[in-house]
């Protein structure tokens, strides 16, 4: 559905211990369902989120489900990024009272190293997904550029102003497209269409 909807890039989180972890098994079989039901041609990117893991279970999990790229949750490194198979977003936190010169820093090493970037909201305690948005005054000239995504409590009312403020390379949604915990589909298309009418 979220294909179908115009999704860029959907994700499959393997980050150990999250309300949205998913199991190889359950990845193997919805993979192998979605791609018999779609063009292969026009379809869109398949992300494996992880945090902190094993890195050759990383790339094992990846070239078994023939993913397309990987979002890094933690605290990986260079080290640890040069190790991995596949093109890598690198989740970074934007804590409260940073500014975009603070930003701006924290992501200029991963972007030369050829990393894309997923700006979200720091939420003590938690590891992504809270729903919660941070400054975005804090991402201007940050967000803009190539492969930087804007995350963190972006919804189907609030990501047009988003875009308008800040002209990310991509939008990035879990939490904002759910109702009672839940992937919503009315939820996600309409986030879709105020993100592509924008």
């Amino acid at each position: 559905m979220a294909s179908d909807a115009g999704a860029d890039l959907l994700g499959f989180n393997f980050v150990e211990g999250v309300r949205r972890q998913i199991q190889l098994a359950d990845a193997t079989q919805i993979l192998t369902d979605y791609r018999e039901g779609i063009n292969t041609f026009n379809r869109p990117g398949l992300v494996g989120l992880f945090r902190d893991q094993d890195v050759d279970k990383v790339n094992e999990t990846a070239r078994t489900l023939g993913l397309d790229y990987l979002q890094l949750c933690g605290d990986e490194d260079a080290e640890y990024i040069s190790k991995i198979e596949l093109p890598v977003y690198k989740q970074l936190f934007v804590r409260e009272g940073s500014t975009s010169s603070n930003v701006g820093a924290m992501v200029s090493p991963f972007l030369s190293a050829g990393n894309g970037i997923i700006l979200d909201s720091f939420t003590k305690g938690a590891l992504g997904g809270s729903g919660k948005s941070f400054d975005w005054g804090s991402a201007e000239g940050v967000a803009n550029r190539e492969k930087v995504f804007l995350a963190g409590g972006l919804n189907p009312e609030n990501v047009q102003s988003a875009i308008e403020q800040l002209s990310p390379w991509g939008v990035d949604v879990a939490s904002g497209v759910e109702t009672d915990g839940v992937k919503d589909p009315v939820r996600i298309r309409a986030f879709i269409e105020a993100a592509r009418n924008t």
